[in-house]
């Protein structure tokens, strides 16, 4: 366990919560599900049975920093990787691999999402134990994937060769948000999961991937060997991060390898990237509406309600609506326009910053 490591990448900005989630505090850093802990602690908690907390590195923002230490004071300096501009998550993968090659030659690295919501920690954690010792000390690049309960149309998917009863099979292919038609196909024939975005690798695997199929980014973080756990490590960093391309790990190295594994997630998962995935997961009234605040519906049904309990929201005749308060902000829109969340947020920034 001491030679397993877990990163967690937690430096989005969650515009399809919005106006919940907020530049200044998104989604990873708020209390979702009403459990006292924010999704990012959430995650972090649920790693420790697979390594220990020294282990554990979180990848973000430089401007979150402050919310990441507030929300986990465990962690040390070097436990924080700050990225200084997004550049997707191929960097965000790469910077935390070479850097623990630096430490730990032997290492196993976990990549997962801080936003992702897990039920059945217990069999999770079997399953990523399943990944674990696939990967140490072979050249495996391991994904979990989810087994699909519905043709969704929001997750990618994963094709794996079905022929093998290994817990550890071959991957076929790749396909990105299908349409309804194809993701039906997909359920039906059986050898397809959703992909979670969780990925498992020795450390001598991943690195070597990168100078297989994304040389100039293995080369950019390699020169930083010297700087990482130094003083001078976020100046590397910052300057690295200049010289990248924004590609993400999927596209830059998973599609491309020729050696990619999967292991089957059986555990309850959500990826909670909408109001509506929301919707699916918390209690209901006896009309599917999900109430958080101080609500009156009439005739209202399939709907989210969300406010300050200082306020009053009255609502009739509304069927599968979002309809929140948060801050300055009132919305009320289709609760599966999950799509028009990234216009909501670029108009609201032309009214003001405050609003974003």
């Amino acid at each position: 366990m001491n030679h397993n490591y877990v990163v967690i990448m937690a430096g989005g900005i969650g515009s399809r919560f919005w106006p919940y989630s907020r530049a200044a505090k998104p989604k990873q850093f708020l209390d979702v599900l009403g459990t006292g802990r924010s999704l990012l602690q959430m995650t972090f908690d649920r790693f420790l049975n697979l390594c220990p907390a020294e282990n554990i590195y979180i990848i973000t923002n430089s401007s979150y920093k402050g919310l990441v230490h507030e929300q986990l004071p465990e962690l040390s300096d070097d436990q924080v990787l700050l990225e200084p501009i997004g550049r997707n998550t191929a960097p965000a993968v790469a910077y935390p691999a070479f850097k623990i090659q630096q430490k730990d030659p032997e290492a196993v690295m976990i990549v997962a999402p801080s936003d992702h919501i897990v039920f059945k920690e217990e069999i999770f954690d079997a399953n990523l134990t399943t990944a674990i010792d696939a990967a140490r000390g072979s050249d495996k690049l391991i994904t979990l994937g989810i087994v699909p309960s519905r043709p969704e149309t929001g997750y990618g998917y994963i094709q794996y060769h079905s022929n093998s009863e290994k817990d550890v099979k071959k991957v076929k292919t790749f396909t990105e948000k299908p349409e309804l038609d194809l993701a039906k196909k997909f359920i039906e024939s059986g050898d397809f999961v959703w992909n979670a975005g969780i990925f498992i690798w020795s450390i001598d695997s991943i690195t070597k991937a990168f100078h297989e199929h994304l040389k100039d980014t293995a080369v950019i973080f390699e020169e930083g060997k010297d700087k990482y756990y130094t003083d001078a490590e976020q100046a590397f960093i910052d300057n690295a991060y200049t010289q990248c391309k924004s590609i993400s790990i999927d596209y830059g190295v998973m599609e491309k390898a020729e050696n990619v594994y999967m292991v089957k997630g059986l555990f309850d998962w959500s990826d909670l990237g909408s109001w509506d995935s929301l919707h699916e997961i918390r209690d209901k009234d006896q009309n599917e509406n999900v109430v958080d605040g101080n609500a009156l519906l009439y005739d209202t049904k399939n709907c989210f309600v969300k406010g300050p309990d200082d306020v009053l929201i009255v609502t009739q005749d509304l069927d599968g609506y979002l309809v929140t308060l948060s801050d300055n902000v009132v919305l009320i829109c289709k609760k599966d326009a999950e799509k028009k969340f990234r216009e909501f947020l670029n108009d609201a920034k032309g009214k003001g910053e405050e609003f974003a």
